[in-house]
């Protein structure tokens, strides 16, 4: 029997492919709950994003650690396990009363996703054993992995009008128990008798470095970014980022090995990962909240308007492919960041005119989900074609720290720049009321009679925003296309920077 009619294969197939989807879908979906949860939660903005933060901060926390542990203890037993402690952390976050605990269940969720996202990958390489069939195994995993995330918005603003916002993450517990099923009956078991030990030093030394840094970020304006408190958990984050460092350069087994920076194509690849995740995804936090506060839509309206942002992700991939085999990673990449930047600029113009609207933001949508559908692809197979076979896994954990890190940290970012541009917009309000209203506006709350004024404030901060994610986007296409080589872009793969 071939493995293409092996129904073992498809249905461990379907298993990988649905915890993709539900992977996707919890970082998408969720951002359309959030005014949701403000109202019914009683929850602030620094809530919301660590809604948000919670589940990338503990995606990256093991992520690393997650492919040593399927290797060490087998593949298809940590998927199932994370597939069943991921069915369980949804349904306590849809069963969450207020806020600390929605934020707990965010981060017990993101660990367990981020454990079955490496082991998706450990499965199917494990599963399809043939190179044709993998091929086609990884490229089914990464449309379905793509509808989660493109679709997300949509889905989560009409599980919101339709149902409620506990649905949100509830509809998770059945999928899971189904995909548990499969994975149970389809998956084949494998190890790696040589194993690496785990990097438990690492991994507590770079979460601390990101969970301080966010923390500086989003709770720095209330407590004083040049307090002692805020200046403490600073010097403590470098500390550990350096402590992080210095363990990974000196240990006989890293897991984040330092040296495949010298790649040309993989560090250039790296800045593309990065690139995306200062500019298009943490926007998507904070889209939703000009849709609703500035332009006044409801949940369904605001995921409709998003299709225009998302959908482009999931067309463009495999003409960027075809560009990429053409014209090498090396100009598709820094090509892609920058049309992202384009569609950033393009956006700050159209949700800044009178008589804006989602038509008025349509083309600023559609070029940087263009640019992100150009980038996003291309940067994983390129990382992951840099380097040599054996040192593939440690590549794609690389890459999806530096996505995950980027994010985590331009979501408390993109949120103080937010703040920053509506407390620069309010006027005739004193100093100390200044920031609490800036922080109910931010949230899209801009009703009442000072509504023109609060609405035009919002509006300022979004440009801000924008204008941030723009000029990020273009600086890492610099960067990433230097690092690459103008010359050598069309080069070689395997390009070494010389010390």
């Amino acid at each position: 029997m071939t493995p293409t009619h092996n129904p073992r294969n498809l249905i461990a197939l379907a298993a990988v492919c649905l915890s993709s989807m539900m992977f996707g879908l919890e970082i998408s979906s969720v951002p359309a709950s959030l005014p949701a949860l403000e109202r019914v939660l009683h929850g602030d903005f620094q809530d919301l994003q660590w809604v948000m933060n919670a589940y990338t901060i503990a995606c990256t926390s093991v992520l690393m650690a997650a492919g040593t542990l399927a290797d060490r203890f087998g593949r298809k037993r940590v998927f199932v396990i994370s597939l069943a402690l991921f069915g369980l952390t949804s349904l306590l976050c849809g069963l969450a009363t207020n806020m600390p605990t929605m934020i707990a269940g965010r981060f017990l969720q993101g660990a367990a996703g981020g454990v079955m996202l490496i082991c998706q990958v450990a499965v199917l390489t494990s599963q399809f054993s043939d190179p044709v069939e993998r091929v086609r195994a990884f490229a089914a995993w990464g449309v379905i992995f793509g509808i989660g995330l493109g679709f997300g918005p949509i889905i989560g603003s009409a599980i919101v009008a339709l149902a409620n916002w506990p649905w949100v993450f509830l509809v998770h517990g059945p999928i899971a128990l189904f995909t548990l099923a499969l994975a149970q009956y389809g998956a084949v078991e494998s190890r790696d008798p040589d194993a690496e030990k785990l990097d438990l030093a690492g991994m507590l030394t770079l979460s601390l470095a990101v969970l301080g840094i966010v923390f500086y970020i989003t709770q720095g304006a209330n407590i004083g970014f040049a307090s002692r408190a805020a200046l403490t958990i600073l010097t403590l984050s470098v500390v550990s980022l350096t402590a992080f460092i210095v363990i990974e350069r000196h240990a006989a087994h890293p897991m984040f090995d330092f040296s495949v920076l010298r790649i040309r194509n993989f560090a250039g690849a790296m800045l593309g990962s990065a690139g995306m995740n200062v500019s298009f995804w943490p926007l998507m936090i904070y889209l939703p909240v000009y849709y609703h506060g500035v332009l006044g839509y409801d949940d369904v309206e605001a995921g409709w308007s998003l299709l225009a942002y998302t959908l482009p992700t999931l067309l463009v991939p495999p003409i960027a492919e075809r560009l990429s085999h053409r014209f090498r990673p090396g100009w598709v990449i820094p090509g892609g960041m920058f049309v992202i930047g384009a569609g950033f600029f393009l956006m700050l113009w159209g949700s800044a005119i009178d008589g804006a609207s989602w038509l008025s933001m349509l083309p600023g949508c559609a070029l940087a989900g263009i640019g992100l559908g150009m980038t996003n692809t291309t940067v994983t197979n390129t990382a992951t074609a840099a380097v040599p076979a054996t040192r593939a896994g440690m590549a794609s954990g690389i890459d999806m720290s530096a996505r995950m890190i980027s994010l985590a940290i331009n979501i408390a970012l993109m949120g103080l720049i937010l703040l920053s541009g509506v407390v620069a917009g309010l006027h005739g309000t004193e100093e100390n009321q200044r920031l609490q209203l800036a922080a109910a506006i931010a949230s899209g709350q801009v009703t009442g009679s000072d509504a023109p004024q609060a609405r035009a404030a919002l509006i300022q901060g979004f440009g801000w925003v924008l204008a941030y994610g723009g000029i990020s986007a273009w600086l890492f296409a610099v960067g990433s296309l230097l690092v690459f080589g103008v010359r050598r872009a069309t080069g070689p793969t395997l390009q070494v920077i010389r010390s």
